[in-house]
């Protein structure tokens, strides 16, 4: 029998993409009203345009939040902090059309029996986790999320590669093997934003020789040993393919909320229930069910139930329990058990009730904004200190269930 390799890609996005800027507006204007009012619902879009910002959407709040405020500090955190970039901070125009929340969505969402708290609206929402890599995300993503992360950070430091800008993109290609086992790096696409260069063609062989010598080095020395080997030296490696990128963020490109679902998530492994995550309170099963499925499935993995998992849950408007629960663990289960049966004992573990799952990760809490660039998953979990209050950050990445797993699956 022939075996073939095969390929698959993902893309990442910077910070500084306008997209994820819009994402990262959302999200701030969220926690600002959660901070003050934990009870919040908020659905808050963000449009980016060349010297303008717009923020739209429905709150149900006692809070009072600046939206003028919370836009600028993001832009600034950011990078657009120079007017040559055509948008900045200081000078942009800021537009606010947040209105008040439909009485008829909130009278399905709000319950006496805090229990029966409804799904905020319909839908179907995916989690997905792989052995690949030592976060139990798809190796691609992962790649290119540190890429576009590093590229980030070493503009923030200012010593090497200063004529960088806060727009970026990337994109690798990973080959693999019939069964599924990584097997190299095949393809590495990088764009960056940048500052003028006298010379056209001196400035793509800088960038790319910075690339290649600076950043790739420092993805690779971030990685476990097993994936540095899969870098081998026949990747292909291109750099700004259109030649020159010094026209970027909302001045190049209209920019909104909601708009890289994919890089968000898996980057196109598994699935997606096409609702995207920034700017919705938890109410929204949206995000907090992907978050519930994302946890599910990574415990799932590192329990030795599966080598990888799809678990996707779907809610009716209005009501607390779910209408359905499916696993899909593409026969690497360890287990003699259907999928079918998997998914009914994985119901029994884990309540799906929206409530409960907003009380099982806290969500009411100030925690969104650093999710909204980099990726919802696969971040390392931690705890801060907010307002007087330790509360956690990434809380859907603790592997908090797989002892309880391996009981219930007599692992």
């Amino acid at each position: 029998m022939l075996v073939m390799s095969y390929l698959f890609t993902s893309e990442s996005v910077s910070e500084g993409h306008p997209d994820k800027l819009c994402d990262q507006i959302s999200d701030a204007l969220l926690d600002s009203f959660l901070a003050q009012d934990p009870e919040s619902k908020v659905a808050c879009e963000t449009l980016t345009t060349t010297g303008l910002v717009v923020c739209a959407g429905e709150v149900k709040t006692n809070a009072y939040v600046s939206i003028d405020d919370v836009a600028r500090e993001v832009i600034k955190e950011v990078g657009y902090d120079k007017s040559d970039y055509q948008f900045d901070y200081k000078s942009c125009g800021i537009l606010s059309a947040i209105h008040s929340q439909s009485a008829d969505i909130n009278r399905g969402v709000e319950r006496a029996n805090l229990e029966e708290q409804g799904a905020g609206d319909q839908g179907m929402m995916f989690g997905y986790a792989c052995n690949e890599m030592d976060n139990y995300m798809p190796l691609p993503i992962e790649i290119a999320h540190r890429l576009v992360q590093e590229l980030a950070t070493i503009r923030k430091e200012g010593k090497l590669m200063t004529y960088l800008r806060p727009d970026s993109k990337s994109q690798v290609t990973v080959q693999y093997s019939d069964n599924d086992i990584p097997e190299r790096i095949d393809t590495i696409v990088l764009s960056t934003q940048h500052d003028e260069f006298a010379d056209d063609d001196t400035m793509l062989k800088k960038i790319e020789q910075d690339i290649r010598e600076i950043l790739i080095p420092r993805v690779i020395a971030g990685c476990p040993d097993k994936v540095k080997l899969l870098f081998k030296d026949d990747y292909k490696l291109l750099v700004n393919p259109t030649g020159k990128f010094v026209i970027g963020g909302p001045n190049g490109d209209t920019g909104l909320t909601g708009r890289k679902i994919i890089v968000d998530t898996y980057g196109g492994y598994g699935a997606h229930g096409g609702g995207a995550f920034s700017g919705k309170d938890p109410s929204k099963v949206d995000r907090s069910a992907a978050y519930a499925t994302r946890h599910i499935a990574k415990n799932m993995v590192a329990a030795g139930l599966c080598d990888k998992v799809l678990v996707q849950v779907a809610y009716a408007i209005g009501k607390a329990d779910p209408v359905g629960l499916y696993v899909n663990t593409y026969g690497t289960a360890k287990v003699s058990m259907s999928d079918g049966e998997i998914a009914k004992k994985i119901g029994t573990i884990f309540n799906m009730r929206p409530y409960n799952i907003i009380e099982r990760f806290q969500l009411k809490n100030p925690i969104y904004q650093p999710t909204a660039s980099y990726g919802h998953f696969g971040r390392d979990w931690y705890e801060k200190e907010v307002n007087g209050k330790t509360i956690t950050f990434f809380p859907w990445e603790k592997l908090d269930y797989v002892e309880v797993i391996k009981k219930e699956f007599g692992l």
